[in-house]
């Protein structure tokens, strides 16, 4: 960015003070020969560093032009998306010179994406979620179409794109806690917390995934191992279902060993085929 004739004059001058030949040059008269100079030069100097401004941004606009975007471009862009706000004129970013940042924040309703390419299609998939408080959810229809119209101006030519913007995926558990009586009664809770720490471990869990992540059932029973009262964690059976094409859930289908969300994000359906077994 282009220093100010101001800042460039003072350099001048500090420069200036340390040559003991100029220091006869010690008139404040603005209109001083020497100092006129300065001007001049101080002028010429910024001139030159707003020419390379104006290239460095010519040379950027046409990187941004010719280079193809990735998925990682995609993603970020979908979280930048700001509802009920257009987009600078030719531009793919918001002109946000007016706007406080609460009123920023707030029209980012995208809190999570991931974006991956699609096997068969030839596109992209943009998987998308907002929240609501802690719970990670769907964006309405109305937000949905703003948010494609949206990538539609942003998006490289030719490029396919698909927004999956469902409900979470329903997890379903089938297991057997062996626990120790002496820490949790035979429903599974704590006797001294009036908690339920396979469930808590289970949520906590499915929270620290990452949006898109995959869910692997041997790291879900290493984490129930360390859950309180434990002392053997068996899965008998996981399945999980998703949003289909038609707008409703499919039927549950078994995970063998690991299981990438549909729509990004699990939600567990409840915890009634959980049964508690003492190992005394």
């Amino acid at each position: 960015m282009a220093r100010s004739i101001q800042d460039i004059q003072q350099l001048i001058y500090a420069q200036k003070a340390q040559e003991p030949a100029l220091e006869n040059l010690n008139s404040t008269s603005k209109v001083a020969i020497w100092r006129l100079w300065v001007y001049i030069i101080s002028v010429a100097i910024w001139s030159l560093e707003k020419l390379f401004d104006l290239h460095r941004t010519d040379i950027d606009k046409r990187l941004t032009e010719l280079k193809p975007h990735t998925a990682r471009w995609y993603r970020s862009k979908a979280l930048a998306f700001q509802y009920g706000y257009y987009l600078a004129h030719d531009s793919d970013k918001y002109n946000n010179q007016w706007l406080t940042e609460e009123q920023i924040e707030a029209s980012k309703i995208i809190k999570y994406s991931a974006v991956v390419e699609s096997k068969n299609e030839g596109r992209l998939i943009v998987k998308i979620a907002g929240e609501q408080g802690d719970t990670l959810q769907p964006i309405t229809d109305v937000q949905r179409k703003s948010f494609e119209a949206y990538l539609q101006e942003i998006k490289d030519a030719g490029v396919r794109l698909s927004v999956v913007n469902y409900q979470p995926d329903v997890l379903h558990l089938q297991m057997k806690i062996v626990y120790d009586p002496l820490v949790l009664d035979s429903n599974g809770q704590s006797i001294t917390k009036a908690t339920k720490p396979v469930e808590e471990t289970i949520k906590s869990y499915l929270k620290r995934l990452p949006f898109n992540g995959e869910l692997v059932l041997a790291h879900l029973i290493d984490a129930l191992q360390q859950a309180e009262g434990v002392k053997i964690p068996h899965l008998v059976l996981a399945q999980s279902k998703n949003i289909t094409s038609s707008g409703e859930y499919g039927a549950f289908e078994t995970i063998e060993i690991s299981k990438i969300p549909t729509a990004g994000y699990f939600t567990i359906d409840n915890y009634n085929d959980i049964t508690y077994i003492s190992n005394v």
